[in-house]
């Protein structure tokens, strides 16, 4: 990559699909040489309004597991957040929406950007610096959240062609040390020594009409090593995957993911595996996060469960590790957008 500046998109107007070796320091979506399906030039404009970009921070403790995202969609903005407790069965959560993308905003920056959501009383926040990445979110309720994911040295980044004449961008890092607490009313959930997070940061023009499973774990091993891990079937498929393990926050590349289980029973138990046979795992569902959304020409149906994982994952020296216990998320996923 001779005289690469750091920017996703090259002096062509083009992207070029694949894993990505260097950090993208801009995503410069509206140098992008958009078409569409006659080979027309998009305006400027239909640039901005079909380039699509969301945030997702998760952390999984031994008893509990907190996820939060920023999306913003232009004729809308999500920002969610939410904590389920295992001991207690409990899942709390707040979600609302943006017309427009009103009191939205996230920089094209996916190494040192910042991501903002407002709307009423609440207050969303996500800060990286090249290295960790910070969340803080305030909302009514004495809702006071602060999280802080550290050591994010070594995040796969790639692009992938979206349909006819689009493309996704994804940066992601799981397995991370994680600092700081949740504070939702008079209860409080601090993290410790076991806690382990992951990041999302996507973009692109993507197709208009997708169906995703995604699965993200994190936390130690017995032997105290750090352990994360990412799949997803349905994105980011055209000759390059998604799919990838860190160990001790190293990342190593896996094969496609297969995701078993029953969507019209999706509380029952899944199995996720990898072509590559380094991935094997059973995930029983504890709590679940839906959200149906038909708006005209946007539409979402989103079940994210929290629960566990149970089976063994495969290093690059072909060693198996036993998964035990370990807290992660499995999604299940159409959009329309």
């Amino acid at each position: 990559m001779n005289g690469y500046d750091g920017k996703l998109i090259d002096e062509r107007g083009q992207v070029t699909p694949g894993v990505l070796p260097q950090a993208v320091a801009e995503v410069n979506y509206l140098d992008y040489d958009l078409r569409n399906v006659m080979d027309r030039r998009r305006s400027r404009l239909a640039r901005r309004w079909r380039f699509n970009q969301f945030q997702f921070i998760g952390v999984m403790a031994r008893d509990w597991v907190f996820g939060a995202a920023v999306a913003d969609l232009k004729l809308i903005a999500n920002g969610f957040f939410y904590l389920y407790d295992f001991t207690s069965g409990a899942l709390l959560e707040h979600s609302s929406l943006q017309p427009l993308a009103r009191g939205t905003h996230i920089e094209p920056r996916p190494e040192d950007g910042a991501a903002h959501y407002r709307k009423g009383g609440v207050d969303m926040r996500i800060l990286a610096d090249g290295h960790s990445r910070q969340l803080t979110i305030t909302a009514p309720g004495d809702i006071r959240i602060l999280l802080d994911l550290q050591q994010d040295e070594d995040p796969l980044r790639l692009v992938s062609r979206a349909g006819y004449n689009g493309w996704a961008f994804t940066r992601k890092s799981a397995g991370l040390p994680v600092d700081g607490e949740v504070r939702w009313g008079d209860r409080v959930w601090r993290c410790d020594e076991q806690c382990r997070g992951s990041i999302d940061w996507s973009c692109g023009f993507m197709r208009r009409e997708t169906a995703w499973n995604w699965a993200c774990l994190a936390g130690r091993l017995g032997d105290g090593r750090s352990l994360g891990l990412n799949l997803a079937a349905g994105v980011n498929e055209t000759g390059v995957t998604e799919n990838a393990l860190w160990l001790d926050g190293r990342c190593i590349r896996l094969g496609l993911a297969d995701f078993r289980f029953d969507r019209y029973r999706p509380e029952t138990p899944w199995r996720v595996t990898t072509s590559d046979g380094r991935v094997d795992l059973h995930f029983v569902p504890a709590g679940v996060r839906r959200e149906r959304l038909n708006a005209l020409v946007l539409a979402s149906n989103f079940r994210q469960f929290a629960g566990t994982f149970e089976g063994v994952v495969v290093d690059d020296q072909g060693r198996e590790l036993a998964v035990t216990g370990l807290r992660g998320l499995m999604e299940d996923h159409y959009a329309r957008w």
